[in-house]
């Protein structure tokens, strides 16, 4: 059976390839070889004709008479039935030539539409995140520092978070465009969108070390920049114009324009308003619930305004219960462009030379009537 599923996806494979393509739209890799294929062939059917007209004719005394049968002038003959294996070696003939010339096609350009959403994900580092967070689960490993005590930073409960989502985002299929910002007074791209989810991991890994924490140069919080980078890493990508666009952000709320400017919560998320960029904030503070933190009423607003939603996190369940309530509401699918340069076409010619082929061989071993030649 997995042989079968094997040859099964090779010829699926194969026929995709195929599909759309026209020859004149093909290069060649070993053209001199298909050329010398054809001269070979050529003098092989040349040969064969003269050998069984000259040497392996047979002479008079071996031949049978028969007396003439006179049939109907509207009769039908099937006697060229036995020609087909004949006629399946000629058809496939012109695609092994081909496949020995080995084509590809020199710059591919093919949408693709899977399961997913294009996804910014958004950490908060700044250094309001070094209060402690309880969430055993989420880091059943632990975060230890090179002296061997362990740390429970909110920031690090955090990065745990991201990672789970990531987790149950490849568990759940999708095929996610996931990108990775890390901010504080400034905003960072550590991670531009990728499809590779272990690169994504991996990222998390090195910016949740909490060596490297301790070491970020950015104390306060200015989620406004971090908002305005994702939005600029979309408009990079040519994604603003595309549907399944979310950021997910992570932070205290403890952001230094709202509480040392007085600045408008809702101007922070301005900008992702205005792309249709919806944001889901999960704000991560320990024994804090809803309403306890000053600024909570205000970012709920903003972030629901722009079609997303506020998750006042202040325990592990609620975390867990955020992520998931994220990835159930993140289904959909995208469509992405890619280019693939110096594809190659061979499979195509190659299945089908082999597929008549080897009904003709079939059908010459298996009846009789096929054997029959001339």
């Amino acid at each position: 059976m997995i042989t079968l599923a094997n040859v099964g996806r090779l010829v699926e494979s194969a026929l995709a390839n195929g599909s759309g393509l026209g020859v004149g739209d093909l290069h060649f890799r070993h053209g001199n070889a298909a050329w010398l294929t054809i001269v070979v062939l050529a003098a092989v059917a040349f040969a064969m004709v003269v050998l069984r007209s000259t040497v392996m004719r047979r002479g008079t005394r071996h031949r049978v008479g028969l007396p003439a049968l006179l049939a109907p002038a509207e009769s039908f003959s099937w006697s060229g039935v036995r020609h087909v294996p004949l006629l399946l070696f000629v058809v496939g003939l012109p695609a092994f030539v081909l496949a020995v010339a080995d084509p590809y096609s020199s710059l591919v350009q093919r949408e693709e539409s899977f399961p997913g959403r294009r996804i910014c994900l958004m950490i908060d580092a700044s250094r309001s995140m070094v209060r402690p967070f309880s969430a055993p689960t989420l880091r059943q490993a632990g975060n230890s520092s090179p002296t061997g005590s362990s740390s429970q930073a909110t920031f690090l409960t955090t990065v745990a978070a991201a990672d789970r989502f990531v987790q149950l985002r490849t568990a759940g299929g999708y095929r996610d465009l996931i990108a990775l910002v890390e901010f504080g007074d400034q905003a960072y791209v550590v991670t531009p969108f990728t499809t590779d989810i272990d690169n994504i991991r991996l990222s998390l890994s090195l910016v949740g070390d909490y060596v490297e924490f301790v070491r970020f140069p950015d104390q306060g919080t200015v989620i406004g920049r971090a908002i305005e980078q994702s939005v600029e890493l979309f408009r990079t990508f040519d994604f603003l114009d595309a549907s399944g666009n979310i950021m997910v952000l992570f932070s205290d709320g403890d952001d230094s324009e709202v509480l040392d400017q007085g600045r408008n919560v809702s101007e922070l998320v301005q900008r992702a308003r205005a792309a249709h960029v919806p944001i889901y904030f999960v704000r991560t503070r320990f024994d804090r619930t809803f309403g306890s933190v000053v600024s909570d009423a205000s970012w709920k607003d903003a972030v629901e305004a722009t079609g997303g939603k506020y998750y006042a996190a202040s325990d592990e369940a609620t975390i867990l219960r955020a992520i998931q309530d994220i990835d159930r509401v993140a289904a959909g699918r995208i469509a992405v462009k890619t280019y693939v340069n110096q594809r190659p076409r061979f499979g195509s010619f190659a299945l089908v030379a082999a597929g008549t082929w080897s009904l003709a061989a079939m059908l010459t071993l298996t009846v009789p009537y096929f054997r029959r030649f001339p």
